[in-house]
């Protein structure tokens, strides 16, 4: 398996939907590839017949602060280590890039996850208007 998680890895418009689908997240086909023109960055790796088996990005305005989203590892290679060396090198690319807060929301079962990759539990909210 190809070891290098890649900042900005060129991705076909189907195999974010294809890869979400797989770890049984709505496909959201047409957020791709509009994402890739409004985020920041994003990381991914491949598998070695080609297939695409992590992908994350840090979306935000560029200033200081940036938000994490779409963590993912195709079920088939979890807990192998993928998924921190993801977020890690979003990280290092959010620094790389004079990004100092990095904030996220995720599953509470993911919390020891985060924690290891170096994230500080805290309290937020989010707003969602009423239609949805």
């Amino acid at each position: 398996m190809t070891e290098a998680i890649t900042i900005n890895l060129p991705i076909l418009a189907h195999e974010v939907p294809d890869l979400r689908e797989s770890i049984g997240w709505e496909r959201r086909k047409h957020d791709y590839p509009i994402l890739f023109e409004r985020c920041q960055f994003w990381a991914g790796k491949r598998d070695n017949n080609g297939i695409l088996i992590a992908f994350g990005y840090l979306a935000g305005m560029g200033l200081q602060h940036g938000y994490m989203e779409d963590i993912m590892v195709h079920p088939s290679v979890q807990g192998k280590g993928i998924g921190t060396a993801l977020v890690k090198t979003l990280l290092a690319e959010a620094e790389r890039t004079g990004i100092e807060i990095v904030t996220l929301t995720y599953d509470s079962k993911h919390t020891d996850f985060y924690k290891k990759c170096g994230f500080t539990f805290c309290h937020g909210g989010v707003w969602r208007p009423n239609h949805m």
